[in-house]
């Protein structure tokens, strides 16, 4: 299921939410009709705190199916919030804060900005349970905020060359495929969530872009 929708006006929805196939760490304060769409949409529980004291959770706090990994600065009552509903987060010793900006992962790998430290990234493939690389996508290291994962398929930035693609689809197994959101804007992953259930992207994304991202990530009931 494809759902185009502006976040409070504002269309950089994977900056402020962070999903995997489970759960998504949403706002304290978002609607309820916003809460309902991300809940039909994408089939998780939904959990309402902050990260690091900010609403930017997609920008903070990056994920899959066996837990999320934050930064060092994670408030506890962030961090409770989280395993009250039985899923695993932990945090990661870097002065690295934005993990859902420089991480990339689905259930079967992660990709890393070549940056995080060794210990960083120990705790990343433990937590995650997958294998971790070090890598860009298009020269950029902000791999999470130009890609966006599921177990499905991979979406990246126009940019990215076939050297890329293919280091993406060994590490995450999931085929890969290019576009753009938001009519024309390349960070897919500041623009976009998504799980294997639904995706939800910016409400200025044109049609021959959700064209697209059915094809990468296999959707076939349409938008709306």
């Amino acid at each position: 299921m494809i759902k185009r929708v502006n976040l409070g006006g504002n269309p950089n929805i994977g900056v402020s939410i962070a999903v995997t196939e489970k759960a998504a760490i949403i706002p304290p304060h978002l609607e309820e009709s916003m809460m309902d769409l991300i809940k039909e949409s994408l089939e998780v529980e939904l959990v309402k705190t902050p990260i690091n004291g900010s609403n930017l959770a997609g920008a903070l706090a990056c994920g899959n199916s066996k837990g999320f990994v934050v930064s060092k600065y994670a408030f506890d009552r962030e961090i409770e919030a989280i395993r009250k509903i039985g899923v695993n987060v932990e945090r990661i010793p870097d002065r690295l804060t934005a993990l859902g900006n420089i991480v990339l992962a689905n259930d079967f790998g992660a990709i890393v900005n070549p940056l995080l430290s060794d210990k960083s990234v120990e705790v990343i493939a433990e937590v995650l349970d997958v294998e971790v690389k070090r890598g860009s996508i298009a020269n950029f290291n902000i791999t999470g905020s130009v890609a966006t994962a599921t177990n499905k398929g991979v979406l990246m930035h126009p940019s990215a060359s076939q050297e890329d693609i293919k280091f993406v689809e060994e590490t995450l197994k999931a085929p890969v495929d290019i576009g753009t959101v938001n009519n024309g804007t390349p960070l897919v992953g500041a623009c976009s969530v998504a799980n294997s259930k639904g995706i939800i992207v910016s409400l200025p994304t044109t049609g021959p872009e959700l064209a697209r991202i059915e094809e990468a990530f296999g959707f076939l009931e349409g938008y709306l």
